[in-house]
């Protein structure tokens, strides 16, 4: 019913930026929020960021606020993940999330569906 795929991951030093994207597919955006959400080696998955399809409703984790932009662009059905200032503790995969709602949640286990992840690594 609907696919996920991000990219634009990669390494880059302490201080760089990198920009991820999501393209979708399957999926009736009118009705599906969308978020961003990281795995470390040996850690539980964690909430990043999340916006609604409408673009007027963003969120995000304390560790991201003020680094990371969450944006999206519905004619090419992709979500983009801006990540500036980027931190060693940054360092995860990152996975793209769609649920069938209207307002994004952080819990991911309500979110519906999922990409592959894509490996961001920031190291000196």
């Amino acid at each position: 019913q609907v696919q996920l795929v991000e990219s634009g991951g990669g390494l880059v030093q302490p201080g760089g930026s990198l920009r991820l994207s999501c393209a979708a597919s399957g999926v009736t955006f009118s009705y599906y929020a969308m978020a961003w959400f990281r795995q470390a080696p040996g850690k539980e998955r964690e909430f990043v960021a999340a916006i609604r399809w409408s673009g007027d409703w963003t969120s995000y984790a304390n560790s991201a606020k003020g680094r990371f932009t969450i944006s999206r662009d519905n004619a090419k059905k992709t979500v983009y993940l801006q990540m500036n200032s980027l931190k060693p503790e940054d360092t995860a995969v990152y996975y793209c999330a769609a649920d069938m709602t209207w307002t994004p949640t952080t819990k991911r286990d309500e979110y519906d569906y999922w990409g592959q992840g894509t490996q961001v690594t920031v190291s000196s």
